[in-house]
């Protein structure tokens, strides 16, 4: 094989592993809560706190044929801020007044228990990323307690591989959609107000 015949295949066979692997993604999404509530509360003190509880940042594979180099994590100090921000916003429009502590007041605790995503072929030219995010909230108020589990999923198909742009647009979609389960349990709201 002449040294051209060598370069030339050494270059195509770079191309097509490269074209088979996938690069990691390190998301920093954004949840937003959009939702209407009712309003219930009188300005009363509510205790708020937010938490991530899984027990690991990876939440997929991209794909591919080296789908374990193609993770995809979501630390929690990307988007955990925004997450409390936006709990302190839905429980404001519920009418009521977030802060940090205190040990008389009322409490609302959302965790973050799931966040995964699955790169799944349904084709050799279709693919579907499947998106699934899982909060419990739990609220006190005295004596009495609630607790509820609100999950959400999302599923967007694709032909390429998505960018890191798009994959942090669907992540923030699924964990915004999970946030407007859990403040449109009335239930909330009811016994904050109690």
């Amino acid at each position: 094989m002449s040294r051209y015949a060598f370069a030339s295949a050494a270059v195509v066979l770079t191309t097509l592993l490269t074209g088979c692997g996938l690069s990691p993604q390190a998301l920093q999404p954004e949840p937003r809560f959009s939702g209407q509530v009712v309003a219930v509360g009188q300005g009363q003190k509510v205790t708020v706190l937010v938490s991530d509880a899984r027990s690991s940042a990876v939440i997929g594979t991209r794909g591919g044929v080296y789908a374990e180099s193609s993770l995809i994590t979501v630390d929690k100090s990307t988007f955990l801020p925004r997450l409390q921000a936006e709990t302190d916003a839905a429980v404001r429009m519920m009418g009521f007044t977030p802060t940090a502590q205190g040990i008389d007041n009322a409490q609302l605790t959302l965790k973050l228990t799931e966040l995964s995503y699955k790169a799944v072929e349904k084709s050799p030219l279709v693919k579907e990323a499947q998106l699934h995010a899982s909060y419990t909230l739990e609220v006190k108020n005295g004596a009495r307690r609630y607790n509820g589990r609100y999950a959400a999923t999302l599923n967007q198909g694709y032909a390429k591989a998505p960018n890191e742009q798009t994959n942090n647009k669907w992540v923030s979609q699924v964990l915004s959609e999970g946030l407007q389960r859990a403040f449109k349990d009335p239930a909330v709201g009811q016994l904050l107000a109690q």
